[in-house]
């Protein structure tokens, strides 16, 4: 017998989500669209095979927007079997810089391997060769106003 749907299932609650295949990744990408982060909070654990980022995520999923104004989250992206890692166009010697994430675009290889490249804004990117797909997706603290006070807002010219 089935439990019935409480009133607390619906509650806006924290995000611990997984990709291991091309689609999954592309709801992780939305999600973390418009994250920043400071340059000092990346990771690259070789020893573990894992690259991780502590980001500052735009709460896209919130269906409270209206009610209570524009929020991010801390949340923690983690990317496992991870053989290799470059950047182009950041300046890691300067700790105040503050990037921005606009995508994780997935490139498979021939078997599970493949690259992801996290897309910056001001054209940086991170690139990870990974010997297979897993990526997490977990939220860390509450959600907090976001200091601008709104969403984030893209050209499409």
């Amino acid at each position: 017998m089935e439990d019935d749907a409480r009133f607390e299932d619906g509650q806006e609650k924290p995000l611990n989500l997984g990709a291991f295949d091309g689609e999954d990744l592309k709801v992780l990408s939305a999600l973390v669209q418009d994250a920043v982060f400071p340059v000092s909070e990346m990771r690259w654990q070789a020893s573990e095979r894992r690259f991780a980022l502590l980001l500052n995520r735009f709460r896209w999923e919130d269906e409270g927007l209206k009610r209570h104004g524009a929020e991010r989250v801390q949340s923690v992206l983690v990317i496992d079997n991870v053989q290799g890692v470059s950047s182009q166009g950041i300046d890691r010697k300067d700790k105040d810089i503050i990037l921005s994430l606009l995508s994780i675009d997935w490139q498979p290889g021939e078997d599970a391997d493949g690259a992801l490249e996290l897309v910056l804004a001001g054209d940086g990117a991170i690139r990870l060769t990974v010997e297979a797909l897993e990526v997490s997706l977990r939220d860390v603290t509450r959600p907090y106003r976001a200091p601008s006070g709104k969403a984030p807002e893209h050209d499409l010219s």
